[in-house]
C-alpha cells in the first residue's frame, strides 16, 4: 500500500488537511517528528514525502539545536535520486530548494531592504495564465494562504515557478513532474 510520509521539523507543525486529503486519495499516513529524534522512514516509489515546516531555517542545517536538518537533507537527495514524490511545506520547500542547489536568503522590506517576515493571511496568484499545470489552473483567482516566514527561496535553475505573492515571488514551485514546495500553509484546519 503506498504511504504517505510526513516528516515533522516541530510538534505543532502537522500535515492537517494533507492527512484528509492523502486518506482520500488511498495513503497510508506514517508520522515522525524528526525533532524528538525519531528515525527517517525507508520511502518506497509509491510513497509520497511530506516535509513540514518549523521556525528554523536551511542556516541551522549545522546546527547541533537541530540536529536532524543535516540527515533529513542527505535523506531528501536520496529520495529525490530515487524518483520518490515529495512535497514541502514552508521549513519543507527551503529545504527541498536547497538540496537541488537553490539558496534561502532573509525576505527583505523593498522600502527599506530591512529583514520583514510574511506573516498572516494574504493572497498568491498563478504566475503563469497560460499554464496547463493543475496546480496552477486551480489558482487563476487569487488564493488566501497563511504565510509565517522570514525567508524567502532562490529557486534552483531546474524549478519552474508556479505562484507568488506580492511579498514574496517563490511560493510554490515544482521540480519534475513529482517534487513541490509551497512556502505558504494551506494545512490549517482552523483559524
Amino acid at each position: 500500500m503506498k504511504k504517505l510520509l510526513v516528516l515533522k521539523n516541530i510538534e505543532r507543525e502537522g500535515p492537517g488537511l494533507f492527512l484528509k486529503i492523502a486518506k482520500e486519495k488511498g495513503f497510508l499516513p506514517e508520522i515522525y517528528n524528526l525533532s524528538l529524534g525519531e528515525k527517517l522512514p525507508e520511502p518506497k516509489k509509491d510513497d509520497l514525502i511530506l516535509i513540514m515546516g518549523g521556525p528554523m531555517s536551511v542556516r541551522d542545517i549545522n546546527n547541533e539545536k537541530y540536529f536532524w536538518l543535516r540527515e533529513e537533507t542527505y535523506f531528501l537527495k536520496r529520495a529525490i535520486e530515487n524518483q520518490i514524490s515529495i512535497i514541502g511545506v514552508c521549513l519543507g520547500a527551503q529545504l527541498l530548494a536547497h538540496v537541488l542547489g537553490g539558496k534561502i536568503e532573509r525576505l527583505k522590506d523593498e522600502s527599506n531592504k530591512e529583514n520583514k517576515p510574511e506573516l498572516g493571511w494574504s493572497e498568491i496568484s498563478s504566475i503563469d495564465e497560460k499554464s496547463n499545470e493543475e496546480i496552477s489552473l486551480s489558482i487563476k483567482e487569487p488564493l488566501k494562504v497563511l504565510h509565517w516566514h522570514g525567508d524567502r527561496i532562490i529557486l534552483p535553475p531546474q524549478a519552474e515557478l508556479l505562484a507568488s505573492s506580492t511579498r514574496c515571488r517563490e511560493q510554490l514551485f515544482k521540480v519534475g513532474e513529482s517534487i513541490y514546495g509551497l512556502q505558504f500553509h494551506v494545512e490549517t484546519e482552523g483559524i
